[in-house]
């Protein structure tokens, strides 16, 4: 797993990253570059900003997948670039960033503290609801937002003329999906939405490996089966049903946890 971008199709590429086995996304146009999340800190988009200046010396936008540390702590090292996200992207950002920062320093080890208190919060200054389309140096990429799913801001980047779908956090590959503040209700209904819209190849999700289609299929039958049993939980009580879930218990608990937030609302 070297930090090195792997070029996933005509001058589309990721990076992999070890900090949170996170990807970042780099689409190079004729005279422009679009760079999809940032990173954890002003110090990691510092060593982002150089990989991406071996591959082009183009300006750049920045798009941010959803309002979550890992995807947009890094976004002042690009301005004044223009910053795409989903309006609630850029609203949760602006209410609770802070909370995000407290609680990144409470988990991350403290010899990373004044890494993450540095940091300058900066939230999308260019939003949209549904989608919108960008023209990248000659190149159009599409943004998409399929609805709730992992947040409640997700969107999706589609590069047509190269086949391949940045997924953002709605796809996890090497570790289950991450359902903190998701919405296992929709979140199944959100991918299905994203593979009808786009019948595309190539999957980079937000962490891990880069996956074909057939991938993501298998995870949305995952997250599918998971709603289902959020609902007969619901009424029947966990006990004879936690086992049949397709994830470890403290994964399943969390995502109860979530799906009886939407119930019971």
């Amino acid at each position: 797993m070297g930090e090195r971008w792997q070029e996933i199709g005509d001058r589309v590429y990721v990076r992999r990253h070890r900090s949170f086995d996170m990807n970042v996304g780099l689409v190079v146009g004729d005279d422009h570059c679009l760079v999809l999340d940032t990173r954890v800190s002003h110090r990691e988009a510092a060593d982002l900003v150089d990989a991406i200046r071996t591959i082009t010396g183009n300006p750049w936008t920045v798009v941010n997948s959803h309002a979550h540390f890992d995807h947009y702590f890094g976004n002042a090292l690009f301005l004044p670039a223009e910053i795409w996200g989903h309006v609630r992207c850029a609203e949760e950002i602006e209410r609770d960033g802070e909370s995000h920062r407290a609680g990144v320093i409470a988990r991350l080890p403290e010899e990373r503290r004044a890494e993450i208190e540095e940091v300058r919060l900066v939230a999308p200054d260019h939003t949209f609801t549904g989608s919108a389309t960008l023209d990248i140096g000659g190149r159009i990429v599409h943004l998409r937002h399929f609805g709730l799913g992992h947040s409640s801001n997700d969107i999706v980047v589609h590069v047509p003329d190269a086949g391949v779908v940045f997924a953002g956090d709605l796809v996890e590959e090497g570790a289950p999906p991450a359902f903190g503040d998701s919405y296992p209700l929709d979140w199944p209904g959100t991918v299905a939405a994203m593979l009808a819209a786009l019948p595309e190849p190539v999957f980079v999700p937000g962490h891990g490996a880069v996956v074909d289609r057939a991938f993501v299929e298998r995870q949305h039958a995952e997250l599918d089966l998971v709603a289902e049993l959020a609902r007969h939980a619901h009424v029947a009580g966990l006990r004879d049903l936690i086992g049949r879930f397709p994830y470890e218990e403290d994964v399943t608990r969390q995502a109860i946890e979530r799906a009886f937030m939407q119930l019971d609302a």
